[in-house]
């Protein structure tokens, strides 16, 4: 089984293969600041068992810690972390291709999760943005 995503242009893309190691929400504040997002999705497989098509940049967050992006969009993709997660690639599941196949089954670092983002859930929804129906 060969799961796929892209960035935002299509400039890079991968698959995986096989079932990934794990799927989990994280609200740490290294991962918001650097996706711009409230909490990220991240899916994990063995880093032999994904392919790359195309050119990423990297910026080393931290002393072990090493992401990835488009460098023609800006899209965040992957995170790997030689010392805490050896061998394993941690994939941005936004990026995914069918994201709805592949639920989270975890959040981490829900000590840093925004006190609001809680309740997310109890929130008015709208099928569109707001007078653009």
């Amino acid at each position: 089984m060969s799961i796929t995503g892209k960035c935002h242009c299509g400039s890079v893309s991968w698959s995986a293969e096989g079932a990934p190691e794990h799927h989990a929400v994280c609200h740490c504040e290294d991962c918001r600041r650097w996706s711009g997002a409230p909490m990220v999705g991240w899916i994990a497989w063995q880093a032999d068992r994904v392919t790359v098509s195309g050119d990423t940049n990297a910026y080393h967050s931290s002393a072990h810690g090493t992401r990835e992006f488009c460098g023609a969009c800006g899209t965040g993709l992957f995170y790997r972390n030689p010392e805490f997660l050896p061998g394993i690639i941690d994939i941005q599941s936004g990026t995914l291709d069918d994201p709805e196949s592949q639920p989270p089954g975890a959040q981490i670092m829900v000590k840093d999760r925004l006190n609001w983002a809680k309740g997310i859930g109890d929130l008015p929804e709208f099928q569109m943005y707001p007078g653009m129906e």
